[in-house]
């Protein structure tokens, strides 16, 4: 069973590794996520994910990072993650995805995500375009 929760700094060690596991998430200092809404999921006792987000304007909400331990990935983590988020807020939630990275861009459309335009060269190292996807929740 999977269960979130707010992420505390007891688990910025867990969110550092998972995060340089996870070579198509953004690269944060983990300290920095907790400025924001971030979410741990743990499975098995252990954090096998997180979600950091932040409210833009009004109902509008920003998924800043999401990623999953290798070791946990396609048992559910990464959809607790952004359901838990859901619940938690309504409106309309954006976030940005490397053009290359087709995983991850399938697993936000399966969860009702849509893409709504295109940024050229918006990720370095390397060079690449963003793809800007939206979901409105009520």
């Amino acid at each position: 069973m999977i269960h979130v929760r707010q992420a505390s700094e007891s688990d910025l060690e867990a969110i550092g590794r998972i995060q340089a596991a996870s070579p198509g998430a953004s690269q944060w200092n983990p300290l920095e996520y907790l400025a924001h809404d971030c979410r741990v999921a743990l499975l098995e006792g252990r954090v096998a994910g997180f979600l950091a987000a932040r409210a833009i304007i009004g109902p509008e909400t920003e998924i800043l990072n999401l990623a999953v331990d290798p070791g946990s990935r396609r048992r559910g983590v990464g959809r607790a993650l952004v359901a838990d988020l859901l619940r938690r807020r309504a409106g309309d939630f954006y976030l940005e995805v490397r053009e290359s990275n087709l995983v991850a861009r399938r697993f936000y459309e399966h969860l009702g995500f849509r893409m709504v335009y295109r940024r050229a060269a918006y990720y370095h190292h390397p060079e690449e375009a963003a793809v800007v996807m939206k979901l409105h929740s009520c």
